[in-house]
């Protein structure tokens, strides 16, 4: 090694019984000091290579080469992540398993049990007809149509064969509409 001493890098690989890789570029006679992954799929195995042909395969080396633009945002996204499984809040997959030593989540924001607010007692009309339409603020008079839609069509009596219980419900449906939206309307 021209009778220097040099310090030995991550890069620079020295075998145990102190031999030397040797270049693995074709025709070359150097010691490979430097090495350089096989390939994309393959990152934690290396080929050795000396100085001037480490610099030459950094600057052709492309980690995203042969991949289309869906491929390279796909793998840009498992990057973010850490390249560790991930799931959508409130779809599944509690890393805290089941049981005692499941997530705690007393204000629902998981998915999990009723959020605080709709766990206290509804005070005002105004709170009642939003637990009765199932509503969580802020409101619009479009959502609120939309939901009261949804809802009288699920408990419309002729919907289902005149039952009492789906009437009675159907009313505090339309009352509690009619109390929402008189909140709503400016002042005549």
């Amino acid at each position: 090694m021209n009778g220097r001493k040099r310090k030995s890098k991550w890069w620079v690989s020295h075998a145990g019984d102190g031999s030397v890789h040797a270049c693995e570029w074709p025709d070359c006679g150097e010691e490979g000091l430097y090495r350089a992954p096989r390939s994309r799929d393959d990152l934690r195995r290396y080929r050795w290579f000396c100085l001037d042909h480490v610099r030459q395969v950094n600057a052709t080396w492309n980690y995203y080469g042969g991949m289309n633009d869906q491929e390279v945002e796909e793998d840009l996204r498992k990057d973010s992540v850490w390249r560790r499984p991930s799931w959508r809040l409130g779809t599944g997959g509690n890393p805290f398993g089941q049981g005692p030593d499941a997530l705690q989540d007393p204000f629902g924001l998981f998915g999990g049990a009723e959020p605080a607010h709709r766990q206290r007692t509804p005070r005002t009309p105004e709170e009642k007809a939003m637990v009765v339409l199932e509503l969580d603020p802020p409101l619009t008079a479009a959502s609120v149509k939309a939901r009261y839609k949804e809802l009288v069509k699920r408990h419309h009596p002729d919907a289902n064969g005149g039952d009492k219980g789906a009437e009675e419900m159907f009313k505090q449906i339309h009352q509690a509409y009619q109390t929402i939206m008189e909140s709503l309307s400016p002042i005549r």
